[in-house]
C-alpha cells in the first residue's frame, strides 16, 4: 500500500473518470499515461464501471486503478474482485474500511467534519477524501484542519479545476486532488482521447506550479557579494538582506559569497508546490539531480539543485 500512496502523491492527481461504455475505459487510461498520469479513479455512477475497471487491470497493468464512488460492501467486494487497486468512498463506512485493511486495499474514504476525521482516525487511517470541496469551505476549511490534524491529509475532489488546483496543491495537508476536469464525461464519450492527453499534461504543471523566484549572482566572497546587492540596493532600491550562506537584493536578487556549481550564476529559483514531487516529475523525464545539494527543513525536502546546466546556468527548486 505505501507503494501506491507514493504513486498518488508523485501524480498529485487523481483523474475521475465516469465511464458510460467500457470500451473508452482503455483508451482513457491511455491517453492519461501518454499525458503523464498514471493512476485513474473509475466511479460506480454508471452500469459500466465494474467492467471498467476490469477492462483496465487487464489492459493497462501499470495503470493504477481506483474504484471511486464505493457506497456498499458488496459492491466494494466486486470491485476488488475486478482488479481494483484501491477504494475510495465519499463518506465513511467502517464495514469497507475494515474489509478492505483485513484484505490490504488501500482505501480512502470521505471526511470532512473534525468528529468524522476523528473517527477514521481511529481505525490507523490518515488520508481521506475531503467531498464536495467547493461545498465544505475549499481550501480556507482544509488550511484550517490542518492545526488540529496535522498528522492527516487529504485528496479535496469537487470543485477542484485547472483555475484554483494550485491553490490546493500549495497546502501542505493536501496529498493529492481528484479532478473530473483532466477526463470528462464528454471527452470520454466523444472519443476525444487527444485532449485528455493535452489536459492531463496542462493538469500535471499545474499541480507542480513551477513559477520562476530569483536569479543568482556568484561572487567571491562576503565583501563582493555585499558590493554586488548594495550597487542593486543604490540603483533600484532593493534592500540589502542578510543570509547564511547569500545576500538577497530585495526578493529579486540573491547573491552567493561564493562560486557554486554551475559555468556563471545559477537560476535560483524555480519554486514548485512540492519539491519532492517536482523531482519525481524530473527524474521521470530524465533530468538527474544532486542529492548533495538537498536543504530539509523539520524533516520536508525543502531545496535542491539540478545536475544538469541550462546555457551554463545551474537549476534551483525551491519549496513555495
Amino acid at each position: 500500500m505505501d507503494t501506491m500512496r507514493e504513486r498518488i502523491f508523485n501524480c498529485g492527481i487523481i483523474p475521475v473518470a465516469v465511464i458510460e461504455d467500457a470500451k473508452d475505459a482503455v483508451p482513457t487510461a491511455m491517453a492519461l499515461k501518454s499525458g503523464g498520469i498514471d493512476v485513474i479513479e473509475i466511479t460506480m455512477r454508471t452500469n459500466a464501471g465494474l467492467q471498467a475497471v476490469e477492462n483496465i487491470s487487464m489492459c493497462c497493468p501499470d495503470m493504477l486503478v481506483i474504484a471511486g464512488t464505493v457506497l456498499t460492501l458488496d459492491n466494494c467486494i466486486q470491485c476488488i474482485a475486478a482488479g481494483t487497486k484501491g477504494i475510495v468512498s465519499p463518506g465513511f463506512d467502517k464495514d469497507i474500511v475494515q474489509y478492505c485493511l483485513d484484505n490490504q486495499i488501500l482505501v480512502i474514504p470521505g471526511t470532512v467534519t473534525p468528529t468524522e476525521i476523528q473517527n477514521a482516525m481511529t481505525y490507523g487511517l490518515d488520508i481521506f477524501k475531503f467531498f464536495p470541496a467547493n461545498v465544505y469551505g475549499g481550501s480556507k476549511a482544509l488550511k484550517s484542519l490542518a492545526g488540529p490534524f496535522a498528522n492527516v491529509s487529504f485528496i479535496p475532489t469537487g470543485g477542484v479545476d485547472e483555475q484554483n488546483v494550485g491553490e490546493y496543491m500549495a497546502l501542505s495537508n493536501v496529498f493529492a486532488v481528484g479532478g473530473s476536469w483532466v477526463c470528462a464525461k464528454q471527452d470520454i464519450s466523444n472519443q476525444s482521447f487527444g485532449k485528455i492527453t493535452e489536459l492531463t499534461q496542462k493538469a500535471l504543471q499545474a499541480v507542480l506550479g513551477f513559477e520562476f523566484a530569483h536569479p543568482g549572482i556568484n561572487t567571491g566572497g562576503e565583501e563582493e557579494s555585499l558590493k554586488v546587492a548594495d550597487a542593486i540596493n543604490d540603483r533600484f532600491g532593493f534592500p540589502v538582506k542578510f543570509g547564511s550562506s547569500s545576500n538577497f537584493a530585495g526578493e529579486g536578487f540573491e547573491i552567493t559569497r561564493k562560486h557554486y556549481l554551475d559555468t556563471y550564476s545559477h537560476i535560483a529559483g524555480i519554486r514548485t508546490n512540492n519539491v519532492k514531487r517536482a523531482v519525481h516529475y524530473l527524474t521521470k523525464k530524465g533530468f538527474e539531480i544532486d542529492p548533495e545539494t538537498a536543504r530539509y527543513k523539520n524533516g520536508k525536502l525543502e531545496a535542491l539543485f539540478l545536475r544538469d546546466e541550462v546555457g551554463g546556468f545551474a537549476i534551483h527548486l525551491l519549496q513555495k
